[in-house]
């Protein structure tokens, strides 16, 4: 399924304010792969999300996401493919009703009413949100808005999704209910978080960034087991990792 691999090669990217937030950044990932990004605040993480759905054109460098090189000539295929859901769900919900805010994408791809209704029921369905679609967004919960933010990604069945801190800000409830949806999703999950411990449920890989280079990539359990680089990093191990100094005392 070489159609489904994102290949990233020499990626730089600098702001409009002359911070060069991604330095040379290599990465390849395969389909069907669950991978998280992590690193401290600054590190780059968001910014490289952002180039997988082409919100940023490289500086320098290329993004390839299957067939097509990103530039701005081949965004309607690249999108069609990857679905990001942004870190804060208001960026990402705007219609007046749920149902909506998760039909948008697939009215826009041009799909019929019908189809579009099926899509939308069905995503509904699988986040456990479809006594909400007649409710507007801003009334929600922030856990239920996160829910309807990953309907609206779904509803456009992606191969490659992507997902800026999806914990954020969730209750542990409302945590576990998303943890336990995207074991579900069967293809490429792109991850973005500082919850470590999601990391551990969810990715078998985790990628490293400091300073916008990648530092570290490999199994998640020996990039969280390896002390010196979580200090380089300005990161710990997730909290499941790190032992309880009640129940032993010696653990510290």
């Amino acid at each position: 399924m070489s159609h489904h691999i994102i290949e990233i090669k020499d990626l730089e990217y600098t702001y409009p304010d002359q911070t060069k937030a991604v330095k040379g950044l290599s990465l390849r990932i395969l389909h069907g792969e669950s991978v998280a990004i992590v690193g401290a605040n600054g590190a780059g993480k968001s910014t490289l999300l952002s180039h997988l759905i082409g919100v940023l054109i490289p500086s320098a460098g290329t993004v390839r996401i299957g067939d097509y090189p990103l530039n701005k000539e081949t965004l309607t295929h690249i999108r069609r493919s990857v679905g990001m859901v942004f870190q804060n769900p208001d960026d990402q919900l705007f219609m007046p009703t749920v149902f909506d805010d998760v039909a948008f994408g697939p009215l826009n791809m041009g799909l019929p009413p019908k189809e579009t209704e099926e899509r939308v029921m069905a995503a509904l369905t699988t986040v456990g949100a479809v006594h909400l679609k007649d409710r507007p967004p801003y009334k929600l919960s922030g856990g239920q808005k996160r829910s309807v933010a990953i309907a609206s990604v779904l509803s456009m069945l992606p191969d490659i999704l992507v997902m800026d801190e999806p914990s954020d800000g969730l209750d542990p409830y409302c945590r576990r209910q998303l943890i336990n949806l995207l074991k579900t999703f069967q293809h490429t999950k792109i991850i973005a978080t500082h919850d470590l411990d999601l990391v551990v449920d969810l990715c078998e890989r985790t990628v490293v960034l400091a300073d916008g280079k990648i530092i570290a990539d490999g199994p998640t359990l020996q990039i969280f087991t390896d002390d010196a680089l979580l200090q380089t990093s300005h990161l710990e191990r997730p909290l499941r990792m790190q032992g309880c100094p009640i129940c032993n005392p010696k653990a510290d």
